[in-house]
């Protein structure tokens, strides 16, 4: 079911299937939407969000796209829902959910944009931290690209191609440009984590999985899928009933 309210001046969107206290929160990373976790809600139920900037949420040119705008935001969402504490899944650059800190009761990781020191963009990113060379970039995104450079799946292409609009556009672009070193959100998490990487993640290489589960505060498990890429259920559906089980959530 799909939900809408005004935090803070922003249209927030998000999707809410029925889910035990503490619900899940699933955060998207880019370039996608809260559409992406629909496989996850059908099988555990919580909420997943459209950060601003993405799917049905505001996209004002003003709001502050950055790891601090997010880390602001995300705070202000919960308690707009009356809710303290979550299981958290994050996917890439929904790692900026991490700044939860101490609201997290239990954390799955996958394949996550890590922060850390020493962390080198890829070659998409690259472009999209280039002026003049990423507005040319995301003029050229369409379904072809997505699928032959990006390695998505028809069907997935076709569901980031639904909500990249300008909006959504400009949001990658500060996002990225707006990312200056490493950042301290990794330690800030004590809950018990559960790190999925895709052991063929053409955007953030698998050795990865090891440095952040390293960086976390509390206890961390690395789980590495094989033949799966930056999306692993997308190539391993099993791996959502791996997510499930960590979550608590193993009758889901």
């Amino acid at each position: 079911m799909r939900e809408e309210a005004h935090v803070d001046g922003t249209l927030v969107s998000w999707l809410r299937e029925p889910c035990d206290d503490p619900p899940v929160l699933y955060v998207h990373g880019v370039p996608d939407s809260a559409e992406l976790w629909t496989p996850f809600l059908e099988r555990t139920g919580g909420i997943a969000v459209d950060l601003p900037g993405f799917g049905a949420s505001g996209k004002a040119a003003g709001w502050p796209y950055s790891l601090e705008g997010y880390a602001a935001f995300l705070p202000a969402f919960l308690d707009s829902l009356g809710i303290d504490r979550v299981r958290l899944v994050v996917h890439g650059w929904g790692s900026v959910a991490l700044t939860l800190g101490d609201r997290i009761e239990r954390l799955v990781a996958i394949d996550v944009v890590p922060f850390l020191p020493g962390h080198r963009w890829h070659w998409v990113a690259r472009t999209w931290r280039t002026p003049v060379l990423g507005e040319l970039g995301m003029g050229f995104t369409g379904r072809t690209l997505l699928r032959r450079l990006g390695g998505l799946t028809a069907e997935h292409a076709d569901q980031v191609l639904r909500h990249f609009d300008h909006g959504t556009q400009r949001a990658i672009l500060k996002l990225y440009r707006g990312a200056r070193g490493p950042a301290p959100v990794l330690e800030g998490v004590t809950a018990p984590a559960l790190v999925v990487w895709g052991e063929r993640d053409r955007y953030l290489e698998p050795g990865l999985a090891g440095l952040v589960a390293g960086a976390l505060g509390g206890e961390a498990t690395v789980r590495t899928v094989p033949d799966a890429g930056h999306w692993p259920w997308l190539d391993r559906p099993e791996i959502m009933q791996t997510v499930a089980k960590y979550l608590d959530l193993s009758s889901a």
